[in-house]
């Protein structure tokens, strides 16, 4: 099977990077071929699809540059239909005969102007869905450090009026205008045979707000044989992730408060809140803290194996986050807030332990808990390493994915 895999980004970015070559390198271990479609970038993997690729694009600084009217359209129209992308996927489809596309994030870099130029020459589509872009003008329910849902259905207008996006309203009116144009189009629903939700909660939220597309649930996977658990556990819990307010951290540190001066937490990750957040500690005498920086994963695998938890305390809607199946794959526990798909993964007192978010004192509750009972810490690791190789396995991702490809394809020759 030819898979023709659309992202904006080909080089390791972020978290729907890792998802999208975790899995063309899945479909390729099983003997099918992949064909990349992204934006030229200095930092891209080599591929002989290249030539096909977008020509690259910085969103921030054109917008916050005081460029003229007319540039800031150029971006208003590569955003919402670029035909530099239309061309180039459409010559890379006649070149390579695809069986199927498979979408994974193309919003602003590529445009969906790709959509219905598969869709012209017979080809299904299924696109997976890694945030709320399809009902959220700002991509994750979030404004200004809060989780907001006042934009709803064809009402998009406070995207604008309270500058959701970076705080600009230039970037705030050209989401607001991007979501117009997508809804008013239907460009996705009516070019997408299938939307695949690595989390139950963003399937629902997107029939709360009028999605009406066909979605198909479909977990996240990870390579359970490249992490090890020890079952040993160390004398130190573990946050790992970036160090800003949606995750949750000034709760965690609020928290530290409230627990035994032994308790040892290990902080990886940077952020615009390190500095805060040294202070804080700092100044209330919390002296069990250390701040790690920034680790690649190798040098992170290690902390989190012999970790006696992990705490992931985040207060915006996340999706389906890889941290937690990376704790559990690890056999390490997970304390996580009671939040958007984190219940999916964290099932309470059973792999860890839940706790309301934003709530400090029952956040170290459960923190202390753990640290009393360390023999029923690792019993919930060892549920955890369980549960990720039952639900997370790459051959079961696999099967249902290729499952789905051959659902679609079905689709598209009964029509």
């Amino acid at each position: 099977m030819k898979i023709l895999m659309c992202n904006s980004f080909f080089y390791l970015r972020g978290g729907v990077e890792r998802c999208f070559f975790g899995l063309s390198d899945l479909l390729v271990q099983h003997g099918h071929q992949v064909i990349p479609f992204c934006m030229a970038h200095p930092r891209n993997r080599p591929s002989e699809c290249a030539r096909y690729f977008v020509s690259q694009i910085d969103f921030p600084s054109l917008l916050e540059r005081k460029t003229g009217l007319a540039a800031k359209l150029k971006v208003a129209e590569r955003v919402v239909y670029f035909r530099e992308a239309k061309e180039k996927f459409e010559q890379l489809v006649r070149d390579t005969q695809p069986d199927v596309v498979h979408v994974q994030e193309i919003d602003h870099e590529i445009s969906p102007s790709i959509l219905p130029v598969a869709k012209r020459f017979g080809l299904p589509v299924v696109q997976t869905l890694h945030d709320y872009k399809r009902i959220c003008p700002n991509t994750n329910f979030v404004s200004h450090g809060e989780v907001c849902e006042r934009c709803r259905r064809f009402y998009y207008l406070p995207v604008v009026w309270r500058r959701c996006k970076r705080g600009s309203l230039p970037a705030s009116l050209l989401a607001c205008f991007e979501m117009y144009a997508e809804k008013l189009s239907r460009i996705y629903e009516r070019n997408v045979d299938a939307f695949i939700t690595p989390s139950r909660f963003l399937q629902r939220k997107l029939a709360q707000h009028g999605f009406t597309a066909p979605t198909i649930h479909l977990p996240n996977f990870i390579d359970v044989d490249r992490f090890t658990p020890v079952y040993e556990p160390s004398d130190y819990f573990l946050f790992f992730g970036r160090l800003v307010r949606l995750k949750g951290v000034e709760t965690l540190f609020e928290a530290m408060r409230h627990v035994d001066a032994s308790a040892k937490l290990v902080v990886v990750g940077e952020g615009e809140l390190e500095g805060t957040l040294r202070a804080y500690a700092h100044r209330h005498g919390i002296s069990n803290v250390t701040f790690r920086g920034y680790l690649d994963t190798e040098a992170l695998i290690p902390l989190i194996q012999h970790a006696a938890f992990t705490v992931f305390p985040s207060e915006c809607y996340e999706n389906y986050p890889m941290a937690l199946l990376e704790s559990l794959a690890c056999g390490t526990p997970v304390i996580g807030s009671n939040m958007g798909g984190i219940p999916e993964i964290v099932e309470d007192e059973h792999n860890g332990l839940l706790f309301s978010p934003g709530n400090a004192p029952q956040l170290a509750e459960r923190i202390q808990f753990l640290l009393n009972h360390r023999s029923r810490a690792v019993e919930m690791g060892r549920n955890g390493r369980c549960q990720v190789e039952a639900i997370n396995h790459p051959q079961r991702h696999y099967e249902q994915m290729v499952g789905i490809y051959r659902q679609v394809m079905r689709g598209q020759e009964g029509r």
